[in-house]
């Protein structure tokens, strides 16, 4: 190739790699004689000059980072039309490549890299830098086995330019966060969830969101919850589980800090490693080898396996000592053994008469946060598994129910579900009109939203439909809050007047605290009227029913009216001398509000027709 030497100083060696963004070259450093790597932006970046700010920006300041974990940034610069940034070069090959090399990774080693690069992200994140981009493909393998981070600077950069160069961050939507997929606010728990899919990856060879285009992955990892590590591998402890589901979690407060996962991945490492240390044979288990001495059974290649010279052929006339399986001590040992088994079922079946399990009692932890939560329930020696529900009237982070409730008497390590609030996320309200009641309140459900009262009214709709709704359509409302219906009730029966009936009565509806139409709705449901409406100052939203007459759930004759009391915004009034108050309810400054004109016969028509 044409030798090219950059600013003077750094000359290009040999192209050692190429992605969406740059290309990288293996150099070397004239001036202080020492190997490097350069990245080249492509042409394609060096036209926006928006980006090619944020991308020297974004360098500069990754370059402040001096870690064991990260990659170091020498050097910033421009050399003609190329915009270069000159790094620590490390011979090895990336993390990617080593998980299709060697599948599923060591349990132990997937954790000691895990942790290698939680400890470089806590370091970049004391510094408030965020890499945005964690992928296996941004992580170095060094040859004795440690993890360093690289693409500090251009991460930052890609991510702010999504909108302009969306084909460039194609390969890492297996990897983003949610709040990266819908356009959120990045945070270092954004880091914390893409290494959480890393360790998923290094642990089962899988990822946990896959689809046939990057959006349909992308809502994935919006609205999917990732199947179970120990699915695809049960050797998985469940304490290291249980650190990749939280690091995986949808809400960012849930995940633990960079820091925290570094602690936590410290606590599991020390336990595997305690266990091999006791059972130097226990991760035999998770060793690749065993895989191809069952395939050489399989394909029948024992004859090359006892030509070894490790192997042990004295053991095959073992196999061939017949006689003994017909001797006496053989049908005597075998006696033994049956009735030693027998024993065993026994006991297994009848043990509780000799032995007592050990129970617990589930203790309280609604209304907890989520640590304080999962502490008290692994105190009490239950296992605890996190699901995650909208709520507006519980804050983000406590726990807003659990199961079993509290006071059940459970065997100790039982697994108790608790709900956790992710807060009330503003969303429109739909519009429900139209549809079927069980249908309007599966939608309801499906959206985070709480059914509140089912009111029924008169209608030619089918019944069972759905008329309206409060909050109305378009209305912003939170998830977890309330939401009541007015549905169809059919057409109503046609009275016949040339015959008496005898007067039908019914229950006035509690219409207290509800809109003054969703109060008229609910009234004229029940086949009663709206009397008076007065308005009263109150503290209760404007518009709202302070009190009714008659009580709710009072029986009353079909075509009796309720009069209402209606909330209003009270004013405050300009001081001045009090005035002598005549005997009459009204002063001239008060103007009691007309009642509201109804479609209906009043009450002393009503009482000239019965005249």
């Amino acid at each position: 190739m044409i030798q090219r030497v950059l600013s003077g100083r750094y000359e290009l060696e040999e192209k050692i790699g190429s992605g969406g963004m740059a290309e990288v070259y293996r150099g070397h450093d004239r001036l202080l004689a020492r190997p490097v790597a350069i990245k080249i932006l492509h042409e394609a970046y060096r036209s926006d000059i928006e980006f090619i700010e944020r991308f020297h920006r974004e360098a500069k300041s990754a370059a402040r980072l001096s870690h064991p974990n990260i990659v170091s940034i020498y050097d910033v610069g421009v050399a003609g039309n190329d915009h270069y940034i000159v790094m620590e070069y490390v011979q090895s090959s990336t993390l990617k490549k080593k998980i299709q090399d060697e599948g599923p990774l060591g349990i132990l080693t997937a954790v000691s890299i895990a942790k290698d690069i939680a400890n470089g992200l806590t370091h970049a994140h004391a510094n408030n830098i965020v890499h945005c981009d964690i992928k296996p493909h941004n992580i170095l393998m060094t040859g004795d086995g440690r993890a360093k981070i690289t693409d500090f600077g251009i991460a930052r950069a890609v991510t702010e330019s999504t909108l302009t160069y969306g084909g460039s961050v194609i390969g890492s939507v297996h990897y983003f966060s949610p709040e990266q997929a819908r356009g959120g606010a990045i945070t270092p728990k954004s880091d914390v969830y893409s290494l959480g899919i890393v360790l998923y990856e290094m642990l089962t060879n899988r990822l946990p969101f896959t689809g046939d285009n990057p959006v349909a992955i992308a809502m994935k990892h919006i609205e999917e919850e990732a199947i179970s590590p120990s699915r695809y591998r049960p050797q998985i402890p469940p304490m290291l589980e249980a650190i990749i589901c939280r690091a995986m979690s949808k809400s960012p407060e849930i995940r633990p800090s960079s820091f925290e996962l570094v602690q936590e991945l410290s606590n599991v490492e020390a336990a595997l490693s305690m266990s091999v240390k006791s059972d130097p044979d226990a991760t035999q288990v998770l060793q690749r080898p065993e895989i191809p001495s069952r395939r050489a059974v399989r394909q029948g290649l024992g004859t090359q396996v006892t030509n070894q010279p490790e192997e042990k052929p004295k053991e095959e006339p073992v196999v061939e000592q017949k006689p003994f399986y017909k001797s006496k001590t053989f049908i005597a040992m075998m006696a033994v053994v049956l009735m030693l088994g027998f024993g065993v079922g026994i006991f297994g079946a009848f043990g509780k008469v000799w032995t007592k399990e050990e129970t617990v009692t589930v203790p309280e932890v609604k209304g907890k946060q989520l640590a304080l939560a999962r502490q008290i329930l692994e105190d009490n020696k239950l296992r605890v598994n996190v699901a995650e529900t909208y709520d507006a009237t519980v804050p983000a982070g406590q726990v807003v129910s659990q199961d079993p409730d509290v006071g059940k008497t459970v065997k100790s390590d039982r697994l108790v579900t608790i709900y956790v609030s992710k807060g009330g996320e503003s969303i429109d309200m739909p519009d429900l009109a139209g549809l079927a009641k069980s249908a309007a309140i599966e939608r309801l459900q499906k959206l985070g939203l709480n059914l509140g009262s089912v009111y029924e009214k008169d209608s030619s709709s089918e019944p069972g439909t759905v008329l309206s709704h409060d909050p109305t359509t378009g209305t912003k409302i939170n998830r977890g809050q309330v939401v009541d219906l007015i549905v169809s009730r059919g057409e109503p029966e046609k009275k016949v007047e040339e015959k008496p009936v005898t007067k039908k009565v019914t229950r006035v509806p509690n219409v207290e605290n509800a809109s003054l139409g969703v109060a008229e709705d609910g009234i004229e449901g029940r086949g009663l009227y709206v009397g008076s409406v007065s308005y009263q100052d109150s503290s209760q939203a404007e518009g709202t029913v302070i009190s009714q007459y008659p009580s709710p759930d009072a029986e009353v004759e079909l075509g009796s009216y309720v009069d209402l009391v209606v909330a209003r915004r009270a004013e405050p009034e300009p001081s001045r001398e009090p005035e002598p108050e005549s005997d009459s309810r009204r002063d001239s400054n008060s103007v009691e509000p007309e009642p509201i004109q109804n479609d209906v016969p009043s009450r002393d028509d009503a009482q000239e027709k019965e005249r």
